[in-house]
């Protein structure tokens, strides 16, 4: 039983986690909160320049996956601003439609 009382020498390649991965992260959480339009956009452009800084070579820091996280809220929230804009116009368009056959009546 020979064991060593020194802690072994850990030289782990930490990196530090990516800024704009973070920002991508908060920026996709508040676009379903209080930022709808804003919070997509920015969580989009922060990721994907979040995942590029990521998955350079030699890699400058770390978070690539609260980037691709910031990345896919921000287009389901695109997605569901594009949604809801086409169930606004067929509504007005349903309405305009009503009105106008009533009109005619």
């Amino acid at each position: 039983m020979n064991q060593q009382s020194d802690p072994q020498n850990t030289n782990y390649n930490i990196l530090p986690t990516s800024t704009l991965a973070i920002v991508s992260l908060i920026a996709g959480i508040l676009g379903f909160t209080m930022l709808p339009v804003i919070g997509s956009i920015v969580a989009i452009l922060t990721g994907y320049a979040a995942r590029k800084e990521t998955r350079a070579v030699p890699a400058l820091a770390g978070g690539d996956g609260l980037a691709t996280a910031g990345i896919i809220m921000g287009w389901i929230q695109a997605g569901l601003a594009v949604v809801g804009v086409c169930c606004f116009i067929a509504y007005f368009v349903f309405v305009l439609g009503a009105v106008g056959w009533s009109a005619n009546q």
